[in-house]
């Protein structure tokens, strides 16, 4: 039994869930700050990949947020947009070692293009502090070295902005806020090969006429003595640079591959980002052996849109990048508008609408009130570039009412951009009705918390698909997804809709516990909410209501004792495949508790992303939270 402490990564388990939670509440009451699990051997390896962290009493939130050290000093990891990765870390102060003054610190993007975008966001925020010319390095593959074929192929590249410490927090806004940043497995990739003297300034960059050199094609442990890739290395008469890291990159996705009996390469990448993209529309159903070429025809789309094709489906290294994307198309095709925010948004959404761009109007109830003061707005003639809203929102799990907005859309000129990562299209269709449908892969589309990802697709019969796929394709759009992150959401979602449905029950069923019981004042869920008839309008006939809800104590304290006796994985994120329990107000708004009160969301709210265990197993545990929550109220 592996034990993980305050602050740890959170090592998925997909498979011996129940295993999991029996393991939990063994441990438990030995040990009551801990967080155990029992992971798969495979599932280690992952565990510096992990998208959420141990938070596991209410208190530990609470420091967290007041920058304690007890908590934020024993951090290994955090969510990626929040929490810059150690492995990023380490490469950008090798980077800034290299090429910067001593007193600035170094940022890191995939391409220059998303470097140039992060100095201006600062730049312009700190002209009150007359900060030094800020400048940036653009580091490339120096091709003129012996290195393989396929590292050649992927060609790695790193762009490092740099700023004195004292802006740094500006950066990191940024960073935060799109989701441009690397990733920590590109940082690991190319830290190895900057290590090697083999990424150079693009000024230094030398060209080479030297034919390509066999590659090698995953860990050795994994390879045949007699097999063409081992004869192809013994024949290599000088050594490949790089090969080392090329293959030790590949080494725990190999190794996830050959659970299944395969043996994935990265030279199968783009394959994978097909399979990704025809999942998306709604097309690939079923598993597929990306070996076998080519892919499947496209079959008829769940998504409800005839002449939808994987081309509409672009891809993300994060799906906060994705919302960023669909903005700056926006306003690339249409001109400099303000946008909509409907209903209580995540919060970087809002705030990507609010710094990029000449602003937004901010309806937080999502409701038929918020719509007629719209309405009002629109009529009295002032115009709107888009309206952005989550089908349905996050925490309260409301569901706008989309034909109602569609309709305001069509009369009023504005785009509809529409966020399904909460309702997922496994459960409901939303593309038919908006021009842009974006999601957060991150979630259950992966499952497996191990790996960042997300997509925007435009509605081909949508009015700006046009101009939108023109600002895309020519001035937006930079495929900057990192291979090796290609290839584990690839096989985390092969699964996808099996594992929704396995979630929509075992949600339904943890709501019954909970609105039964006599502590809790509320429970926010599709299927509960006053909004429902919305959600239920673009239902899918065999959907369900997802697998995130909320639920609000009578007393804090309730809250507080409940949360702290659950014995489930607590901390950031959602739709893993383990059940994961956020006191999510408390993060997510700390600083701002008493504004989002003003729109219903309760500041001792508590978010349960609902996984994949055994529906007894789950239900006893929460049947014990519940019954140490009353214990206490005595």
């Amino acid at each position: 039994m592996q034990s993980f402490a305050l602050g740890e990564s959170i090592p998925p388990d997909t498979t011996h869930v129940s295993a999991m939670l029996w393991l939990a509440r063994r441990a438990a009451m030995r040990a009551p700050r801990l967080i155990f699990l029992a992971p798969h051997p495979h599932d280690l390896a992952d565990r510096a990949k992990a998208v959420s962290v141990s938070l596991p009493t209410w208190q530990s939130n609470v420091a967290y947020e007041e920058g304690e050290d007890w908590v934020i000093g024993r951090l290994t990891t955090g969510y990626p947009r929040f929490f810059i990765h150690k492995s990023v870390d380490a490469l950008a102060t090798d980077i800034a070692t290299a090429y910067a003054e001593p007193n600035l610190r170094a940022m890191l993007f995939p391409t220059p293009r998303a470097a140039a975008r992060c100095l201006d966001f600062v730049k312009r925020r700190a002209e009150a502090h007359s900060p030094p010319k800020l400048h940036a390095v653009h580091l490339v593959l120096d091709e003129s070295e012996n290195v393989s074929s396929l590292l050649r192929k992927l060609s790695p590249t790193i762009s490092a902005i740099f700023v004195p410490a004292e802006l740094f927090p500006l950066a990191k806004q940024y960073w935060q806020h799109t989701g441009d940043g690397v990733s920590s497995r590109q940082a690991e990739f190319c830290h190895d090969l900057f290590r090697e003297h083999l990424l150079v300034p693009i000024s230094d960059r030398r060209s080479t006429c030297n034919p390509p050199v066999p590659s090698l094609r995953g860990p050795r442990r994994y390879q045949r003595q007699q097999s063409m890739d081992a004869a192809a290395a013994q024949t290599t008469t000088k050594p490949q640079l790089g090969a080392k890291r090329l293959e030790d990159s590949q080494e725990s996705s190999r190794f996830l591959e050959e659970r299944f009996g395969r043996n994935l390469d990265l030279t199968l990448v783009a394959r994978a980002k097909s399979a990704i993209q025809r999942r998306i529309a709604g097309s690939l159903v079923h598993d597929v052996d990306l070996r076998k070429s080519p892919l499947p025809p496209m079959a008829s789309s769940t998504r409800g849109v005839r002449s939808l094709g994987e081309e509409d489906v672009y891809l993300f290294p994060a799906g906060m990048n994705a919302i960023f994307n669909a903005h700056r198309a926006l306003l690339s095709a249409r001109g400099p508008l303000k946008s909509i925010s409907f209903g209580f948004p995540y919060v970087d959404t809002l705030k990507i609408l609010q710094k990029f761009g000449p602003g937004c109007v901010f309806y937080g109830h999502a409701s038929s009130a918020d719509l007629d003061e719209l309405e009002g707005l629109l009529r009295s003639g002032q115009r709107f570039l888009a309206l952005f809203c989550e089908f349905p929102g996050n925490p309260t799990l409301a569901s706008p009412d989309l034909e109602r907005i569609r309709r305001l859309a069509d009369e009023f000129d504005f785009a509809l951009v529409v966020d399904d990562t909460i309702g997922t299209f496994a459960n409901v269709n939303i593309l038919p009705v908006a021009d842009v449908v974006v999601s957060s892969l991150t979630k259950i589309f992966s499952g497996a918390s191990n790996v960042m990802g997300g997509s925007a697709i435009l509605n081909p019969e949508g009015k700006y698909y046009s101009s939108l796929k023109k600002a895309l394709d020519e001035d937006v759009y930079e495929d900057t997804y990192w291979p090796e992150d290609v290839i584990f959401m690839e096989r985390n979602s092969r699964d996808f809709a099996a594992r929704v449905d396995r979630i929509n029950a075992n949600a339904e069923a943890i709501c019954a516990i909970l609105r039964d019981h006599p502590l809790v004042q509320s429970v926010h869920y599709p299927k509960h909410n006053a909004s429902k008839e919305h959600y239920d309008a673009h239902r899918l006939p065999h959907g369900g209501y997802g697998g995130l809800l909320s639920v609000v104590f009578t007393h804090r304290k309730h809250a507080q004792v409940f949360y702290d006796a659950m014995e489930s994985a607590k901390g950031p994120s959602l739709g893993t495949n383990f059940t994961l329990c956020s006191p999510y107000v408390l993060l997510a708004h700390y600083q701002e508790l008493s504004w989002a009160a003003k729109f219903g969301v309760d500041a001792d709210l508590v978010r349960v992303s609902v996984g994949l265990e055994e529906p007894d197993v789950l239900q006893a545990a929460f049947r014990k939270a519940l019954q140490a929550a009353n214990a206490a109220s005595g």
